[in-house]
């Protein structure tokens, strides 16, 4: 099982100087052999935030082995067109190492902030993904096509961030080159069902994403609203019993989210393969 690291970086640690951060993470994370970092987006939330492809652009500056993530990106709040654009951008500005997590979105405070409807976001997200792939196909949609960089043709490949209902688990295993579970959302029992779903459905790469790691007796505040179901609070060797009961389940990448004022625990963290 492959170990990823998402970075959600914070304001109240990063301060102005963010980059030097950000960057700083990246170099330690491909440094320390982790396969890939990834990361979020949510805005209008009430605190500052990063936009996902700006913060992997600059990070790619900083890696040239660990893929680039994002863990998910919500398709229905930007105008699909435009938005191939930019991760086409990103795909060529990374050689090729970007994974497009995506999914519907499940705040609605984000689609109030861009007048989008949250109501018919499951429907807008098939469409714009529909969109994009085209787009990404060099075909034309609502006017001229868009001329692929080159390299970048098709597109990235596509991990879907969604439910384990057979809509989209069929979505994931038989259209996009992933599925991808949510340590906040999901419990051990369906992630064991939904992963069940996923390989009876030719499945290849199932992802379990955002799982909160510290491991210090008193962890500060998380940025989320409730209790993850899946977590690494816990001292070390916990951790490992859980990092190998997920291996055990099937889980091909788990994606740990570090705690923003304590980096170090990325060696910690690394320790925990061996």
């Amino acid at each position: 099982m492959r170990i990823g690291i998402v970075t959600i970086p914070s304001a109240a640690h990063a301060g102005p100087r963010v980059a030097d951060q950000v960057c700083a993470v990246a170099r330690q994370v491909e440094a320390l052999g982790f396969h890939g970092l990834w990361a979020t987006d949510a805005f209008a939330r009430g605190k500052p935030t990063l936009d996902p492809l700006i913060l992997l652009g600059a990070l790619a500056t900083q890696t040239s082995r660990i893929e680039l993530g994002t863990c998910v990106v919500q398709v229905p709040l930007r105008h699909p067109v435009e938005h191939a654009h930019r991760v086409q951008t990103l795909n060529a500005l990374s050689n090729g190492r970007l994974r497009f997590g995506i999914g519907s979105g499940s705040t609605r405070h984000d689609f109030d902030a861009v007048q989008a409807d949250y109501d018919a976001r499951f429907k807008t997200l098939t469409a714009y993904l529909d969109v994009m792939r085209r787009v990404w196909a060099g075909e034309p949609v609502y006017g001229p096509a868009l001329s692929a960089w080159p390299g970048t043709e098709d597109g990235p490949p596509v991990l879907l961030g969604a439910w384990r209902s057979e809509r989209w688990i069929n979505l994931s295993a038989k259209v996009l080159q992933g599925w991808i579970a949510s340590g906040i959302h999901t419990a051990p029992e369906d992630l064991a069902i939904g992963l069940k779903m996923f390989r009876d459905a030719g499945g290849k790469r199932a992802v379990l994403a955002n799982v909160f790691t510290d491991f210090r007796d008193t962890p500060p505040n998380l940025p989320i609203s409730h209790e993850p179901k899946i977590s690494l609070f816990c001292p070390p060797r916990e951790a490992k019993d859980r990092l190998n009961r997920l291996q055990d389940l099937g889980i091909d990448d788990v994606l740990l989210v570090i705690p923003p004022d304590d980096p170090r625990q990325l060696e910690t963290i690394a320790g925990l393969r061996a």
